[in-house]
């Protein structure tokens, strides 16, 4: 029987892969170059890199960058959108914000597709549905074969009010694919069937430009695997911290424009709750970005409103996660007022970092590190070799030299400086919506992680550092832990005191259906499928609304307004219970339960006792210190060391610095106390 579950990460810069046997409940972990102009070979390199017979996988989990990188590069195919007379610039009318309201010379990024390639027909349906003026048919199929004349295949229809009424738009839509078979068409309102039509427009638009991209990498893998011996499905990790078959990704590829993001955030959770703290920030630094999530009473913030680029809504349940531009591979630079700057520009997997050797220029975070002697001068278990001299020349150069400082010490600003750029980013997430980050504990990984985790949490007061036992490759483990998922809604507006429930259960039953289908079509077992309902409301009124979960009883709706108004008072501090409430809109999650990774503590070690592989002077608080160099894999749950202390590992190096204590707890993750300012002995 096929005993191993495999999960591969794509970042800019490596391509992680993780291993469990669940014989044996071991991991096992590699990682390899990313390939940025052909991803799907990363993943195969590490696949045959981490010796996997994938006729032993059982499930294989893949988070990617494709549709990211395909929105942030605006490299899809060519596309239209069909909409109805007058609506044809809502994709670049938008809601009329700006990213940053101060500044009047930056404008939004244009849309998805360009105005030349957006056409109208005559058609409308009023905002209770009903049809005004039906589909213009003939108009219809003229426009059908004009684009075919113009060689379009990939098409986007979208239609005020939809979301009311879908029949105009099926119409649409079945009458393109008549006069172009190949046609790969997405409606509005069965990407999403919700009120606002730049929400919806943009989404629907994100999902049609992203359906050959994602559809060729997600079969063409998906082949791959199958003629190595893999026999199951490939599952996708999708923004809302499900997962999701390739069949489904052909329907729905928007939703893994936030995939790999999600896997970092979930194993975050995973970790925090491991470890007993319910409240924790996740610190995903790679080579590229850091990715900050937020865990508050148990539970990861979902938002609806995100998107790869301002002014680009996706309107899908996601995790949500604050990314910088902190990676490293983010290059310091002088700005033109003389300040020291670090990111958001990278230097990425080609040419990389300075000490990469492959003709960069700029000094990166990952020259300041190995400058400082914090990283050795192999990487990924001898995958990198890096050159410190090259790393040294290029920080003199570039930073120390104009700043009048020694390379050690611009090395160290540097770092200074990015360290800063995250801390920053955590108190959006915390101190922004109420919450002293100090009652927190900070799990850092990602391939840089535990290089700048200690420091980042002494800038924030945080006390408690985690570092799991393969940070590196930690968003690959998380993809390792989500269950087969999809979120579907409706609009449904109506008093909640005067709601009809059994016509409340009929539309829940609707959804329920479709859900039921979906994970049916990806081959879920009955008893492996969970649905599970929620319901949106707002105080007469209000224009936003609050999500809270809807049981199934006959005293499930009364229920669920006490839950509104107790979720509106924790998030806006006050609640009116007097004011009536509204029904906005339903929702459903379908999950179709997935095997997950045993996980068993292992028995302390008292008194345990290490020697150092090696020693070597490292750059701590403007002073070189001998410092001892442990190797983790060699350290047993129970030991202890004070720093500054170095530990290094295949996938990652953990920073240990001065006035800190580590340890290693059962679970095999570092700990390290931070001792605050003024605390020192």
């Amino acid at each position: 029987m096929p005993n191993l579950r495999v999960a591969v990460d794509a970042g800019g810069t490596f391509t992680d892969v993780c291993i469990y046997d669940s014989s044996t409940q071991e991991f096992h972990v590699t990682k390899v170059p990313s390939t940025p102009n052909n991803p799907m070979q990363a993943v195969l390199n590490g696949v045959k890199r981490g010796e996997i017979e994938l006729s032993d996988v059982d499930l294989f989990f893949h988070g990617t960058t494709v549709a990211t990188n395909a929105l942030i590069t605006r490299r899809f195919p060519k596309a239209s959108l069909v909409t109805t007379t007058g609506f044809r610039d809502v994709i670049e009318i938008r809601d009329g914000t700006k990213d940053n309201l101060w500044d009047a010379y930056k404008d939004v990024s244009g849309p998805y597709i360009r105005r030349r390639d957006r056409f109208e027909v005559n058609e409308r349906v009023d905002y209770a549905g009903r049809v005004v003026t039906p589909l213009d048919e003939q108009e219809a199929r003229e426009l059908a074969r004009k684009l075919k004349r113009r060689g379009t295949t990939t098409i986007a229809v979208c239609f005020i009010n939809s979301y009311a009424n879908m029949q105009n738009e099926q119409r649409m839509r079945e009458i393109l694919e008549e006069e172009i078979p190949e046609a790969n068409v997405s409606t509005s309102s069965k990407i999403l069937p919700e009120i606002f039509e730049h929400d919806r427009f943009n989404t629907a638009v994100a999902n049609t430009v992203l359906g050959p991209l994602v559809y060729k990498y997600v079969n063409q893998l998906d082949e791959e695997l199958s003629a190595g011996g893999y026999a199951n499905d490939l599952l996708l990790l999708h923004s809302g911290g499900g997962s999701m078959t390739p069949a489904m990704a052909k329907h729905f590829p928007v939703r893994l424009a936030a995939s790999g993001i999600a896997a970092g955030a979930i194993a975050a959770k995973h970790i925090a709750q491991q470890c007993g703290y319910q409240n924790a920030v996740g610190l995903d630094m790679g080579g590229t970005s850091t990715d900050i999530s937020l865990i508050h009473d148990g539970e990861l913030r979902v938002t609806k409103q995100w998107g790869v680029e301002y002014g680009h809504p996706i309107v899908f349940p996601s995790i949500e996660v604050l990314t910088i531009g902190a990676g490293g591979g983010s290059l310091a630079h002088i700005d033109i007022a003389g300040a020291l700057r670090n990111g958001p520009q990278s230097a990425g997997a080609d040419p990389g970092p300075a000490c990469y050797g492959r003709s960069g220029a700029e000094p990166t975070n990952t020259d300041a590190n190995l400058a400082l002697n914090r990283l050795g001068t192999s990487l990924a278990g001898g995958a990198l070799e890096l050159d410190r001299e090259k790393a040294n020349s290029t920080i003199d150069e570039v930073i120390g030299q104009r700043l009048e400082m020694n390379t050690a010490e611009a090395a160290q600003a540097i770092l200074k400086v990015a360290n800063a750029n995250m801390a920053d980013a955590v108190r959006l997430v915390s101190i922004r919506r109420g919450l002293d980050p100090r009652d927190f504990a900070l799990i850092a990984f990602g391939g840089a992680g535990a290089l700048h985790g200690a420091e980042v949490a002494k800038e924030l007061g945080i006390p408690m550092v985690i570092v799991p036992p393969n940070p590196g490759v930690t968003s690959a483990m998380g993809c390792l832990l989500v269950d087969i998922q999809h979120d579907l809604s409706m609009m449904y507006t109506a008093g909640a005191d005067s709601a009809d429930i059994d016509d409340l259960n009929k539309q829940f039953s609707s959804l329920e259906d479709e859900a039921v289908d979906r994970l049916r079509h990806e081959r879920v077992a009955e008893e492996d499928m969970v649905l599970q309902r929620g319901i949106s409301m707002r105080y007469q009124g209000q224009w936003r609304s609050l999500q809270v979960s809807m049981g199934s009883g006959s005293g499930s709706l009364k229920e669920a307004i006490d839950n509104f108004h107790q979720e509106h008072e924790r998030q806006f501090s006050f609640r009116q219970d007097a004011q009536p409430v509204e029904i906005y809109q339903l929702h459903l999650r379908a999950v179709g339960k997935t095997p997950k990774p045993s996980f068993t503590p292992c028995e302390l070690v008292s008194n345990a006792i290490v020697e150092p592989d090696t020693r070597r002077e490292v750059f701590f608080d403007g002073e070189w210190h001998d410092t001892p160099v442990y190797d983790r894999t060699a350290l047993q749950p129970g030991f202890e060391l004070k720093g500054p202390a170095i530990i290094e590992q295949l996938d990652s190096t953990t920073v240990v610095p001065l006035n800190t204590l580590a340890s290693i707890d059962e679970w095999k993750n570092i700990r390290i106390q931070v001792v605050q300012t003024g605390e020192e002995s």
